[in-house]
Protein backbone atom coordinates (compact mmCIF):
# COMPACT_ATOMS: atom_id res chain seq x y z
CA UNK A 1 0.00 0.00 0.00
CA UNK A 2 2.80 2.49 0.87
CA UNK A 3 4.67 1.52 -2.54
CA UNK A 4 0.66 2.23 -4.23
CA UNK A 5 0.63 5.47 -2.11
CA UNK A 6 4.04 6.66 -2.93
CA UNK A 7 3.56 6.03 -6.74
CA UNK A 8 0.32 7.76 -6.49
CA UNK A 9 1.68 10.92 -4.98
CA UNK A 10 5.09 11.08 -7.95
CA UNK A 11 1.85 10.69 -10.44
CA UNK A 12 -0.08 13.34 -8.56
CA UNK A 13 3.21 16.02 -8.59
CA UNK A 14 4.14 15.16 -11.77
CA UNK A 15 1.11 15.64 -13.30
CA UNK A 16 0.28 18.52 -11.28
CA UNK A 17 3.79 20.45 -12.70
CA UNK A 18 3.38 19.21 -16.03
CA UNK A 19 -0.23 21.06 -16.21
CA UNK A 20 1.21 24.06 -14.62
CA UNK A 21 1.01 26.75 -17.48
CA UNK A 22 4.02 28.74 -17.97
CA UNK A 23 3.57 32.67 -16.60
CA UNK A 24 3.16 35.09 -19.58
CA UNK A 25 6.09 36.56 -21.86
CA UNK A 26 6.24 40.21 -22.95
CA UNK A 27 7.02 40.28 -26.80
CA UNK A 28 6.87 43.30 -27.92
CA UNK A 29 5.48 46.86 -26.97
CA UNK A 30 3.86 50.13 -28.20
CA UNK A 31 3.98 53.16 -26.66
CA UNK A 32 2.04 56.02 -28.66
CA UNK A 33 3.04 58.78 -26.22
CA UNK A 34 2.51 63.12 -26.65
CA UNK A 35 5.15 64.93 -26.12
CA UNK A 36 5.83 66.67 -22.61
CA UNK A 37 5.18 69.95 -21.11
CA UNK A 38 5.64 72.72 -24.09
CA UNK A 39 5.42 76.47 -24.09
CA UNK A 40 1.53 77.48 -25.34
CA UNK A 41 1.55 77.51 -29.21
CA UNK A 42 0.14 81.25 -29.05
CA UNK A 43 2.42 84.04 -28.63
CA UNK A 44 2.31 86.83 -26.07
CA UNK A 45 0.62 88.95 -27.42
CA UNK A 46 -2.54 86.96 -28.53
CA UNK A 47 -2.19 85.57 -25.08
CA UNK A 48 -2.85 89.11 -23.54
CA UNK A 49 -5.65 89.61 -25.23
CA UNK A 50 -7.53 87.19 -22.97
CA UNK A 51 -6.17 88.16 -19.99
CA UNK A 52 -5.74 91.40 -17.62
CA UNK A 53 -2.05 91.10 -16.98
CA UNK A 54 0.75 89.25 -19.08
CA UNK A 55 1.32 85.44 -19.32
CA UNK A 56 4.22 83.88 -17.81
CA UNK A 57 7.48 83.41 -19.40
CA UNK A 58 8.02 79.47 -20.65
CA UNK A 59 11.60 80.32 -21.68
CA UNK A 60 11.48 78.48 -24.93
CA UNK A 61 9.94 79.91 -28.49
CA UNK A 62 5.57 79.23 -28.40
CA UNK A 63 5.14 75.39 -29.19
CA UNK A 64 8.40 74.37 -27.62
CA UNK A 65 9.69 71.79 -24.94
CA UNK A 66 10.37 73.41 -21.81
CA UNK A 67 13.26 72.18 -19.69
CA UNK A 68 10.81 70.90 -17.52
CA UNK A 69 9.27 69.67 -19.97
CA UNK A 70 12.20 67.71 -20.97
CA UNK A 71 13.10 66.46 -17.65
CA UNK A 72 9.74 64.71 -17.17
CA UNK A 73 10.21 62.90 -20.51
CA UNK A 74 13.34 61.74 -19.21
CA UNK A 75 11.96 60.62 -15.90
CA UNK A 76 8.79 58.78 -17.81
CA UNK A 77 11.61 56.83 -19.70
CA UNK A 78 13.17 55.23 -16.92
CA UNK A 79 10.32 54.30 -15.36
CA UNK A 80 9.25 52.59 -19.31
CA UNK A 81 12.99 51.20 -18.64
CA UNK A 82 12.57 49.65 -15.39
CA UNK A 83 9.37 47.84 -16.09
CA UNK A 84 10.91 46.43 -19.67
CA UNK A 85 13.70 45.30 -17.82
CA UNK A 86 11.58 43.60 -15.16
CA UNK A 87 10.06 41.98 -17.93
CA UNK A 88 12.80 40.82 -19.41
CA UNK A 89 12.27 42.70 -22.97
CA UNK A 90 15.27 45.64 -22.29
CA UNK A 91 18.06 45.85 -20.50
CA UNK A 92 18.68 49.13 -19.98
CA UNK A 93 22.75 48.80 -18.85
CA UNK A 94 22.66 46.70 -22.62
CA UNK A 95 23.03 48.98 -25.50
CA UNK A 96 22.89 46.54 -27.96
CA UNK A 97 18.90 46.89 -26.96
CA UNK A 98 18.95 49.83 -28.68
CA UNK A 99 19.26 48.18 -32.37
CA UNK A 100 15.65 46.32 -31.51
CA UNK A 101 14.18 50.38 -29.91
CA UNK A 102 12.22 52.32 -32.86
CA UNK A 103 11.10 55.51 -32.16
CA UNK A 104 9.68 57.41 -34.46
CA UNK A 105 8.47 61.40 -33.83
CA UNK A 106 6.48 63.94 -35.51
CA UNK A 107 8.72 66.99 -37.36
CA UNK A 108 7.36 69.42 -33.87
CA UNK A 109 10.44 70.43 -32.47
CA UNK A 110 8.15 69.31 -28.85
CA UNK A 111 7.62 65.98 -30.55
CA UNK A 112 11.33 65.27 -31.76
CA UNK A 113 12.91 66.34 -28.20
CA UNK A 114 10.22 64.50 -26.41
CA UNK A 115 11.63 61.49 -28.23
CA UNK A 116 15.06 62.26 -27.33
CA UNK A 117 14.20 62.53 -23.71
CA UNK A 118 12.63 59.36 -23.54
CA UNK A 119 15.53 58.12 -25.35
CA UNK A 120 17.55 59.29 -22.72
CA UNK A 121 15.97 58.32 -19.72
CA UNK A 122 15.49 54.48 -20.95
CA UNK A 123 18.60 53.73 -22.17
CA UNK A 124 21.07 57.11 -20.96
CA UNK A 125 24.60 55.51 -21.50
CA UNK A 126 23.27 54.69 -25.49
CA UNK A 127 22.72 56.05 -29.10
CA UNK A 128 19.01 55.66 -29.60
CA UNK A 129 18.17 56.99 -33.21
CA UNK A 130 14.96 59.03 -33.38
CA UNK A 131 13.25 58.51 -36.80
CA UNK A 132 10.87 61.24 -38.17
CA UNK A 133 10.32 63.04 -41.85
CA UNK A 134 12.34 65.63 -43.06
CA UNK A 135 12.18 68.73 -41.22
CA UNK A 136 9.63 71.41 -42.59
CA UNK A 137 7.43 68.48 -44.03
CA UNK A 138 4.22 66.75 -42.84
CA UNK A 139 3.87 63.89 -41.54
CA UNK A 140 0.86 61.69 -42.74
CA UNK A 141 1.28 59.39 -39.76
CA UNK A 142 0.34 62.53 -37.81
CA UNK A 143 -1.59 64.72 -39.86
CA UNK A 144 -2.85 62.52 -42.40
CA UNK A 145 -5.54 65.45 -43.89
CA UNK A 146 -2.59 68.54 -44.29
CA UNK A 147 -0.69 65.35 -45.90
CA UNK A 148 -2.95 64.87 -48.29
CA UNK A 149 -3.96 61.10 -47.12
CA UNK A 150 -7.31 61.16 -46.13
CA UNK A 151 -9.63 63.62 -47.91
CA UNK A 152 -12.70 64.70 -45.52
CA UNK A 153 -16.21 64.83 -46.48
CA UNK A 154 -17.04 67.98 -45.43
CA UNK A 155 -20.84 67.27 -45.30
CA UNK A 156 -20.17 64.08 -43.39
CA UNK A 157 -18.14 65.88 -40.88
CA UNK A 158 -20.57 68.70 -40.13
CA UNK A 159 -23.53 65.89 -39.53
CA UNK A 160 -21.44 63.76 -37.57
CA UNK A 161 -20.52 66.46 -35.19
CA UNK A 162 -24.46 67.45 -35.13
CA UNK A 163 -25.51 64.39 -34.40
CA UNK A 164 -23.79 64.09 -31.53
CA UNK A 165 -24.70 67.60 -30.37
CA UNK A 166 -28.75 66.62 -31.12
CA UNK A 167 -29.06 69.87 -31.98
CA UNK A 168 -28.74 70.93 -27.34
CA UNK A 169 -26.43 73.66 -28.22
CA UNK A 170 -27.98 75.80 -25.15
CA UNK A 171 -27.67 72.37 -23.14
CA UNK A 172 -24.10 72.31 -24.08
CA UNK A 173 -22.94 76.06 -22.54
CA UNK A 174 -25.25 75.73 -19.85
CA UNK A 175 -23.41 72.15 -18.63
CA UNK A 176 -20.35 74.41 -18.75
CA UNK A 177 -20.92 77.55 -17.56
CA UNK A 178 -19.95 77.54 -14.59
CA UNK A 179 -16.35 76.21 -16.07
CA UNK A 180 -16.45 79.53 -17.84
CA UNK A 181 -17.12 81.62 -15.44
CA UNK A 182 -14.27 80.24 -13.02
CA UNK A 183 -12.19 80.50 -16.15
CA UNK A 184 -12.80 84.47 -16.89
CA UNK A 185 -12.26 84.70 -13.23
CA UNK A 186 -8.77 83.33 -13.65
CA UNK A 187 -8.03 85.18 -16.30
CA UNK A 188 -8.92 88.62 -15.20
CA UNK A 189 -9.51 88.85 -11.94
CA UNK A 190 -11.41 92.10 -11.01
CA UNK A 191 -9.44 93.59 -14.02
CA UNK A 192 -10.07 93.59 -17.83
CA UNK A 193 -9.03 92.18 -21.06
CA UNK A 194 -9.42 93.30 -24.70
CA UNK A 195 -11.61 89.99 -25.55
CA UNK A 196 -13.88 87.88 -23.31
CA UNK A 197 -14.23 84.23 -23.62
CA UNK A 198 -17.77 84.02 -23.30
CA UNK A 199 -18.20 87.44 -26.01
CA UNK A 200 -19.77 84.80 -28.04
CA UNK A 201 -22.00 82.62 -26.13
CA UNK A 202 -23.67 81.05 -29.77
CA UNK A 203 -22.58 77.74 -30.51
CA UNK A 204 -22.44 75.86 -34.03
CA UNK A 205 -20.50 73.23 -36.43
CA UNK A 206 -19.57 74.58 -39.73
CA UNK A 207 -17.31 73.02 -42.01
CA UNK A 208 -13.65 74.57 -41.54
CA UNK A 209 -9.56 74.14 -42.23
CA UNK A 210 -9.79 70.76 -40.75
CA UNK A 211 -12.91 69.47 -42.42
CA UNK A 212 -15.34 70.56 -39.40
CA UNK A 213 -14.92 73.68 -36.83
CA UNK A 214 -17.00 73.89 -33.61
CA UNK A 215 -17.56 77.85 -33.65
CA UNK A 216 -18.69 79.60 -30.27
CA UNK A 217 -16.38 79.88 -26.89
CA UNK A 218 -15.21 76.36 -26.71
CA UNK A 219 -11.86 76.47 -28.97
CA UNK A 220 -10.62 79.54 -27.25
CA UNK A 221 -11.42 78.30 -23.93
CA UNK A 222 -10.24 74.76 -24.57
CA UNK A 223 -6.86 76.26 -25.87
CA UNK A 224 -6.52 79.00 -22.51
CA UNK A 225 -8.00 76.59 -19.81
CA UNK A 226 -4.95 73.61 -21.38
CA UNK A 227 -2.52 76.51 -20.91
CA UNK A 228 -3.29 77.10 -17.24
CA UNK A 229 -2.67 73.33 -17.30
CA UNK A 230 0.80 73.71 -18.92
CA UNK A 231 1.75 76.15 -16.22
CA UNK A 232 0.68 73.89 -13.67
CA UNK A 233 2.62 70.98 -14.82
CA UNK A 234 5.96 73.34 -15.56
CA UNK A 235 6.25 74.34 -12.03
CA UNK A 236 5.17 77.78 -11.98
CA UNK A 237 4.53 79.21 -8.38
CA UNK A 238 2.75 82.50 -6.66
CA UNK A 239 1.75 85.66 -8.79
CA UNK A 240 3.38 83.43 -12.58
CA UNK A 241 0.67 80.39 -11.73
CA UNK A 242 -2.74 81.68 -13.22
CA UNK A 243 -1.45 85.43 -11.63
CA UNK A 244 -1.91 83.81 -8.02
CA UNK A 245 -5.83 82.71 -8.81
CA UNK A 246 -4.86 79.01 -9.91
CA UNK A 247 -5.02 76.18 -7.93
CA UNK A 248 -5.21 72.15 -8.45
CA UNK A 249 -9.17 72.22 -7.90
CA UNK A 250 -9.71 75.00 -9.89
CA UNK A 251 -7.65 73.96 -13.13
CA UNK A 252 -10.03 70.65 -12.79
CA UNK A 253 -13.11 72.71 -13.29
CA UNK A 254 -11.68 74.68 -15.89
CA UNK A 255 -10.02 71.59 -17.70
CA UNK A 256 -13.26 70.10 -18.55
CA UNK A 257 -13.65 72.64 -21.31
CA UNK A 258 -10.75 71.31 -22.83
CA UNK A 259 -12.08 67.88 -22.16
CA UNK A 260 -14.97 68.55 -23.74
CA UNK A 261 -13.87 70.16 -26.89
CA UNK A 262 -11.37 67.57 -27.35
CA UNK A 263 -14.47 65.03 -26.94
CA UNK A 264 -16.74 66.36 -30.00
CA UNK A 265 -13.81 66.99 -32.55
CA UNK A 266 -11.10 64.67 -31.33
CA UNK A 267 -12.96 61.52 -30.62
CA UNK A 268 -16.56 61.82 -32.57
CA UNK A 269 -16.33 58.04 -34.80
CA UNK A 270 -16.30 59.93 -38.11
CA UNK A 271 -13.69 62.79 -37.45
CA UNK A 272 -11.64 60.00 -35.25
CA UNK A 273 -11.66 57.72 -38.22
CA UNK A 274 -10.65 59.90 -40.59
CA UNK A 275 -7.72 61.54 -38.67
CA UNK A 276 -6.16 58.51 -37.11
CA UNK A 277 -6.83 55.28 -39.43
CA UNK A 278 -3.49 56.24 -40.92
CA UNK A 279 -1.75 55.85 -37.69
CA UNK A 280 -3.19 53.30 -36.72
CA UNK A 281 -3.09 50.80 -39.65
CA UNK A 282 0.49 51.11 -39.41
CA UNK A 283 0.90 50.22 -35.76
CA UNK A 284 -1.33 47.18 -36.43
CA UNK A 285 1.01 46.85 -38.96
CA UNK A 286 4.42 46.70 -36.44
CA UNK A 287 2.50 44.73 -33.93
CA UNK A 288 1.63 41.59 -36.39
CA UNK A 289 5.28 42.45 -37.55
CA UNK A 290 6.03 41.32 -33.90
CA UNK A 291 3.70 38.35 -34.03
CA UNK A 292 4.80 36.38 -37.31
CA UNK A 293 8.53 37.09 -37.21
CA UNK A 294 8.54 38.45 -40.68
CA UNK A 295 8.36 41.67 -42.54
CA UNK A 296 5.20 43.61 -42.77
CA UNK A 297 4.46 46.44 -45.34
CA UNK A 298 4.07 49.53 -43.52
CA UNK A 299 5.46 48.62 -40.53
CA UNK A 300 7.81 51.25 -38.53
CA UNK A 301 11.11 49.38 -37.28
CA UNK A 302 12.25 46.18 -38.24
CA UNK A 303 11.31 42.08 -37.84
CA UNK A 304 12.64 41.27 -34.24
CA UNK A 305 11.79 44.71 -32.61
CA UNK A 306 11.11 44.98 -28.40
CA UNK A 307 10.03 48.36 -28.50
CA UNK A 308 8.47 50.96 -30.78
CA UNK A 309 8.19 54.57 -29.60
CA UNK A 310 5.95 57.06 -31.39
CA UNK A 311 5.68 60.62 -29.92
CA UNK A 312 3.17 62.74 -31.13
CA UNK A 313 0.33 64.72 -30.18
CA UNK A 314 -2.61 64.87 -28.43
CA UNK A 315 -5.01 64.51 -30.74
CA UNK A 316 -3.49 61.41 -31.55
CA UNK A 317 -4.33 59.54 -28.52
CA UNK A 318 -7.44 61.29 -28.49
CA UNK A 319 -8.48 60.09 -32.23
CA UNK A 320 -7.36 56.52 -31.62
CA UNK A 321 -9.49 56.05 -28.35
CA UNK A 322 -12.72 57.73 -30.12
CA UNK A 323 -11.99 54.96 -33.26
CA UNK A 324 -11.57 52.08 -30.67
CA UNK A 325 -13.69 53.36 -28.18
CA UNK A 326 -11.53 53.47 -25.40
CA UNK A 327 -11.89 55.27 -22.06
CA UNK A 328 -10.07 55.80 -18.67
CA UNK A 329 -10.41 57.95 -15.50
CA UNK A 330 -7.23 59.10 -13.90
CA UNK A 331 -7.53 61.41 -10.66
CA UNK A 332 -7.02 64.83 -11.19
CA UNK A 333 -7.84 65.24 -14.62
CA UNK A 334 -10.99 64.63 -16.64
CA UNK A 335 -12.17 61.22 -18.14
CA UNK A 336 -10.34 60.55 -20.71
CA UNK A 337 -8.02 63.28 -21.28
CA UNK A 338 -4.57 63.62 -22.26
CA UNK A 339 -1.77 65.70 -20.41
CA UNK A 340 1.23 65.99 -21.83
CA UNK A 341 3.65 63.14 -21.45
CA UNK A 342 0.12 60.61 -21.36
CA UNK A 343 0.55 57.09 -23.37
CA UNK A 344 -1.61 54.41 -25.16
CA UNK A 345 0.26 51.32 -24.30
CA UNK A 346 -0.39 48.28 -26.42
CA UNK A 347 1.94 45.64 -25.19
CA UNK A 348 2.18 41.92 -26.84
CA UNK A 349 2.03 39.10 -24.94
CA UNK A 350 2.44 35.20 -25.44
CA UNK A 351 1.02 32.54 -23.07
CA UNK A 352 -0.19 29.23 -23.53
CA UNK A 353 -3.39 29.54 -25.69
CA UNK A 354 -1.58 31.92 -28.16
CA UNK A 355 -0.34 35.85 -28.32
CA UNK A 356 -2.80 38.26 -26.76
CA UNK A 357 -2.78 41.77 -26.44
CA UNK A 358 -3.20 44.65 -22.99
CA UNK A 359 -4.29 47.87 -23.47
CA UNK A 360 -2.95 50.65 -20.75
CA UNK A 361 -3.11 54.31 -20.32
CA UNK A 362 -0.09 55.63 -18.28
CA UNK A 363 0.38 59.74 -17.12
CA UNK A 364 2.30 61.11 -14.77
CA UNK A 365 -0.08 62.69 -12.18
CA UNK A 366 -0.20 66.37 -12.05
CA UNK A 367 1.04 66.37 -8.91
CA UNK A 368 4.28 63.99 -10.23
CA UNK A 369 4.84 66.78 -13.03
CA UNK A 370 4.68 69.66 -10.96
CA UNK A 371 6.96 68.32 -8.85
CA UNK A 372 9.29 66.64 -11.43
CA UNK A 373 8.94 63.40 -9.21
CA UNK A 374 11.37 60.37 -9.91
CA UNK A 375 9.22 57.56 -11.10
CA UNK A 376 10.37 53.91 -10.07
CA UNK A 377 8.03 50.29 -9.91
CA UNK A 378 7.18 51.14 -6.58
CA UNK A 379 6.67 54.68 -7.44
CA UNK A 380 5.21 54.50 -10.54
CA UNK A 381 2.59 56.91 -12.81
CA UNK A 382 -0.78 56.88 -12.66
CA UNK A 383 -1.22 53.82 -14.56
CA UNK A 384 -4.98 52.24 -15.86
CA UNK A 385 -5.91 48.85 -17.26
CA UNK A 386 -8.33 50.13 -21.32
CA UNK A 387 -10.67 47.87 -22.52
CA UNK A 388 -11.33 47.48 -26.20
CA UNK A 389 -15.11 47.09 -26.80
CA UNK A 390 -15.99 44.28 -28.48
CA UNK A 391 -12.89 42.60 -28.10
CA UNK A 392 -12.64 39.08 -26.97
CA UNK A 393 -11.13 39.32 -23.62
CA UNK A 394 -9.94 37.75 -20.86
CA UNK A 395 -9.47 38.59 -17.08
CA UNK A 396 -8.04 41.01 -16.72
CA UNK A 397 -10.44 42.99 -19.33
CA UNK A 398 -7.49 44.67 -20.47
CA UNK A 399 -6.52 41.92 -22.56
CA UNK A 400 -7.42 40.77 -25.28
CA UNK A 401 -6.72 37.54 -28.09
CA UNK A 402 -4.30 38.61 -30.67
CA UNK A 403 -7.25 37.99 -33.30
CA UNK A 404 -9.33 39.45 -31.45
CA UNK A 405 -7.37 42.88 -31.08
CA UNK A 406 -6.49 42.11 -34.64
CA UNK A 407 -10.29 42.21 -35.44
CA UNK A 408 -11.15 45.00 -33.37
CA UNK A 409 -8.43 47.49 -34.72
CA UNK A 410 -8.87 46.79 -38.58
CA UNK A 411 -12.77 47.16 -38.08
CA UNK A 412 -12.35 50.38 -36.84
CA UNK A 413 -10.14 51.49 -39.25
CA UNK A 414 -11.13 54.08 -42.64
CA UNK A 415 -8.71 52.14 -45.05
CA UNK A 416 -9.65 55.01 -47.43
CA UNK A 417 -8.01 57.47 -44.93
CA UNK A 418 -4.67 54.77 -44.83
CA UNK A 419 -1.50 55.19 -46.73
CA UNK A 420 -1.61 51.56 -47.82
CA UNK A 421 0.45 51.74 -50.80
CA UNK A 422 2.75 50.18 -48.87
CA UNK A 423 4.75 51.67 -45.67
CA UNK A 424 4.24 55.43 -44.91
CA UNK A 425 6.27 57.42 -46.96
CA UNK A 426 9.23 57.45 -45.13
CA UNK A 427 9.49 54.17 -45.53
CA UNK A 428 9.42 53.31 -49.10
Amino acid sequence: MRAIAALFALWFVSAFVSGAETPPRLKYVVIISRHGVRAPTWNADRLHEYSSAPWPNFGVPPGNLTAHGRTLMKLMGTYYAEWLSREQLVNRNDCGVAARVHIWADTDERTLESAKALAGGMLPDCQVPVHSEAAGTTDPLFDPIAAGVAVPDNAKAVRALRDRLDGEYAALMNTHRPAFDTLQQILVGDGHAPKMVLSGTSVDVSAGAKSVELSGPFSTASTLSENLLLEYANGFRDRELGWGRLDSARLLQVLELHAAYADLLRRTPYLARLRGSNLLSHVLDSMTQAVTAAPIPGALGTAGDALLVVSGHDTNLSNISGMLGLTWSIPGYPRDDTPPGGALIFSLWTGPDGPFVRTEYVVQTLEQMREATPLSMTRPPARVEVTIPGCATKNPSSTCSWDGFARAVRAAIDSNATSYSGAPRSLR
